[in-house]
């Protein structure tokens, strides 16, 4: 049966404003694409949209010169001096008419939107569009993505590749990689050995790929906080403010150094080094040297300092040094704001060219007081939510999509220039990328409009945009394994209780607490009716089979930790567990070389030793 006619409702992120009319378009062979105006950004807009043809509908469009448009049935793409109506460079119109096709922008990249939300189109597989008109522009200019390679995933360049050309599609235009180890630094190899990092040659050919398709590679790598990888090592270990234990916000100790001392200058020399070297790799003017999570600050080294100025005003000192060598560069800074949200009144001496950026991951974060304080102050700034896959095993699929979606209302209500999902990879990564679609597409969705896409059906469309599977089973079966971990009743922030029992003890009863075998009888009935339903899902695209048994790969980690939860409420109770750990060790030695495959069909293998180690931890426990 011939598929219907392509409409508005196949596209992600929905348009602003579009119009429905009578009658539809019939893609055919041998249409001629006209640039009017002659621009360079029309005829590689042209290119692109030949290009989305020949792979949606297998079609050869001709791209003409310029003229006073296109033959009946043809495609005219304008690039118009104005018409934008204030909303810059991303605007466009799109108009489908039964005769023809006309795109018209003010900018490159309204262009580029224009022939993407066509192509989206025809990708359908339909050769029949419905007649319509868009108008359309976002509501940040800037719509980011960050990945963490540094805990302990570093993808191959492939898989990078194909990441954005999916992000691309749904008109995200920053990439970052999150890096604290993971660059190939000259003179440093004892911090990246064995990591498999990011060369400068690699950086520059996934630059000029992101370039090729819109996105903009922003560099990003931490210089205050985060530092572990760094101060492990010698002589980088003198640099550290904490020289023994130290205790975090939360009152546990710990003794890894993680935090550069601000008050020895050897600390800014080091990182103005790095700046050297990673810098001239990436086209972007915007540079992320991160300064988050600064725990140890005044515990050590600078307490006397912090004592005396405080320790807001040592953290800023240290920020404004970093500020100038960034700016020796010709770059725009941008930082994590959680520090100088600690100490408020000091917003007011920031840099007045930095761009802090607002991180929070729950679905209750108070996006508006932290927005608000720099609003105030006439800052650029970035909103900052994430896909809250990390520390889940399967994710955390409503407080994702919640806090991305309060993330974007939040920055529009208090004028943010910029949306960041942040996708982070805490103890060893072990997630798959698939896990992070739903935090993406949605993100990307409202971030470009939260008035049209707030209430899309997000498991619908993944399954269409990045599972090419037209029955809805693929997108809903992934949001559906984000939820599993809900039926245990014990909320937790940052993490999930399944992913914690992962994580302790067997002795350590208190992270079961609240369990009961009945609500580990839920999510077992769950994890199996999902893994059945599996079995006949449809994975479309270039890596369809891959996420299949990722899909399932994460349903059995799922159904482990429900059996690891068992076996801890046996050993509170008194009962005997030496069965139950040889099963739950036959299966971790599965799990082990699953986890192993899997991770080399995307990433480098670097990191993957580190991201075993906790499935070993947990296999020696079954084996005493």
């Amino acid at each position: 049966m011939p598929r219907e006619a392509a409409s508005l409702d196949d596209l992600l992120p929905r348009p602003r404003r579009g119009r429905r009319f009578s009658g539809t378009y019939r893609l055919r062979d041998d249409v001629d694409i006209v640039c009017i105006g002659g621009t360079d950004a029309a005829r590689a807009t042209a290119r692109l949209l030949g290009r989305l043809v020949a792979r949606g509908v297998d079609l050869t469009w001709r791209v003409c010169a310029g003229g006073g448009g296109a033959r009946p049935g043809g495609v005219t793409i304008e690039h118009v001096d104005s018409g934008d109506g204030g909303h810059g460079d991303q605007w466009y119109q799109l108009r489908i008419r039964p005769d023809g096709i006309r795109i018209r922008a003010s900018g490159a990249a309204g262009l580029r939107y224009g022939a993407l939300t066509l192509g989206q189109l025809i990708a359908t597989g339909s050769r029949l569009i419905r007649a319509m008109e868009i108008e359309d522009w976002p509501d940040f200019a800037a719509r980011g993505v960050m990945l963490d390679i540094s805990r302990d995933k570093a993808p191959t360049l492939l898989t990078l590749r194909r990441l954005v050309d999916l992000l691309a599609g749904w008109k995200i235009n920053q990439l970052q990689l999150y890096t604290e180890h993971t660059f190939a630094y000259a003179e440093h190899e004892p911090v990246w050995r064995g990591a498999s990092p990011m060369t400068g040659e690699q950086i520059e050919r996934l630059d000029r790929y992101c370039l090729e398709r819109g996105v903009e590679l922003v560099p990003n790598q931490n210089s205050f906080g985060h530092m572990e990888r760094w101060l492990r090592h010698q002589p980088y270990a003198d640099l550290a403010e904490m020289r023994g234990p130290w205790r975090t916000p939360w009152g546990d100790v710990r003794t890894a150094s993680t935090t550069l001392c601000p008050v020895d200058s050897r600390s800014i020399r080091l990182v103005a080094g790095l700046y050297e070297q990673l810098l001239p790799r990436f086209s972007s003017g915007l540079f992320n040297v991160g300064c988050d999570e600064t725990f140890e600050l005044g515990q050590g080294r600078s307490r006397q300092a912090c004592r005396r100025r405080g320790v807001g005003r040592v953290y800023l000192e240290f920020l404004r040094k970093i500020h100038q060598a960034v700016r020796r560069h010709g770059r725009r800074m941008m930082f994590w704001a959680d520090i100088v949200q600690q100490h408020p009144t000091l917003i007011a001496e920031l840099p007045r060219d930095v761009v802090p950026l607002v991180w929070g991951y729950e679905a209750d974060h108070p996006f508006d007081e932290t927005c608000g304080r720099l609003t105030e102050q006439g800052l650029d700034f970035y909103v900052c939510p994430g896909t809250s896959s990390w520390c889940s095993i399967g994710g955390r699929t409503q407080n994702c999509l919640t806090n991305l979606r309060n993330a974007a209302a939040s920055g529009r209500r208090h004028g943010a220039c910029g949306y960041l999902i942040t996708d982070w990879g805490d103890y060893g990564h072990r997630q798959y990328q698939p896990v992070s679609y739903a935090g993406f597409l949605y993100g990307a969705a409202v971030a470009w409009c939260g008035r049209t896409n707030a209430s899309i059906d997000a498991a619908r469309e993944l399954s269409r945009h990045a599972f090419h599977d037209p029955s809805g089973d693929a997108g809903r079966l992934w949001c559906e394994a984000g939820t599993i971990h809900e039926s245990a009743g014990v909320p937790m922030t940052n993490r999930t209780v399944l992913f914690a029992i992962m994580q302790a003890s067997l002795r350590d009863a208190a992270v079961i607490a609240d369990l009961t075998a009945r609500r580990l009888d839920r999510m077992e009935r769950h994890i199996k009716r999902l893994e059945d339903q599996a079995r006949s899902a449809r994975f479309g695209g270039l890596d369809g089979d891959l996420v299949h048994e990722e899909l399932t790969a994460t349903l059995a980690v799922l159904r482990h930790a429900c059996w690891r939860a068992r076996v801890i409420l046996d050993l509170r109770e008194g009962r005997s567990v030496g069965r139950s750990c040889r099963r739950l060790a036959k299966d971790m030695e599965a799990i082990i070389e699953r986890h192993r495959s899997l991770w080399l069909s995307r990433n480098r293998r670097g990191g993957l030793a580190s991201s075993l180690g906790g499935y070993r931890r947990n296999l020696a426990e079954y084996r005493r």
